[in-house]
């Protein structure tokens, strides 16, 4: 049944999906977490070398790279999927989206919890980098390209380099019409700039007068 609820998934979330046929068989993203269930089996029943087999073998069947111990939730979708990369103390909730070249990664070496963990219902944009060991919460949508690097609100939107929170409200990210937040910045600027040069030039009227 979580086989097909996830087929589901994809068909919700891709419209190119004609079929749940053409998806169990033809999506790598489906594929990557199939051999992902089977890798985090093995690595949790401490057949490590294994697991970690497994998951180098999905690797290279579908260039998605998810190290066994990470944690995945129900019904994630994987679109397209190339260049994805979970690494090891990841955590994942329920019914995320992952697009290609995203990267959920750590900031270093050290021990113990180095990855991100994303609540339910998040949807990270291609070639996002998610780095460090904080929680990005339920419903938040991070856009394409953005680098992450700390904690995301639920229902916000990020975007940026380094990412912002845009938006806090839960809004479906478009990624045509996404705001740049450089711009909102300068724009801010712009307009209280703006008005001080109304003020001083009504101050200069007054001193005139």
């Amino acid at each position: 049944m979580r086989l097909k609820e996830t087929i589901e998934a994809y068909r919700r979330n891709d419209p190119a999906a004609r079929s749940g046929w053409e998806v169990f068989w033809l999506y790598n993203g489906l594929h990557a977490t199939m051999y992902y269930r089977v890798a985090h089996w093995l690595y949790e029943h401490r057949l490590r070398f294994l697991g970690r087999w497994v998951s180098q073998f999905a690797r290279r069947r579908t260039g998605i790279e998810i190290h066994p111990a990470a944690k995945i939730g129900r019904r994630l979708v994987i679109d397209h999927g190339t260049g994805i990369v979970i690494g090891a103390t990841t955590e994942i909730g329920d019914d995320c989206l992952l697009y290609q070249n995203v990267t959920l990664g750590g900031t270093g070496m050290t021990s113990g919890k180095r990855h991100p963990t994303l609540g339910n219902n998040v949807m990270v944009g291609s070639g996002a980098k998610v780095l460090g060991p904080f929680m990005v919460g339920d419903n938040a949508r991070i856009a394409a390209n953005s680098v992450v690097l700390h904690e995301v609100p639920p229902d916000s939107t990020v975007v940026g380099v380094p990412g912002r929170v845009v938006r806090r409200n839960g809004e479906k990210l478009d990624h045509i019409h996404t705001p740049d937040p450089v711009r909102l910045e300068l724009d801010a600027l712009y307009a209280r700039i703006d008005k001080l040069e109304e003020k001083l030039k009504q101050e200069d009227q007054d001193v005139s007068l």
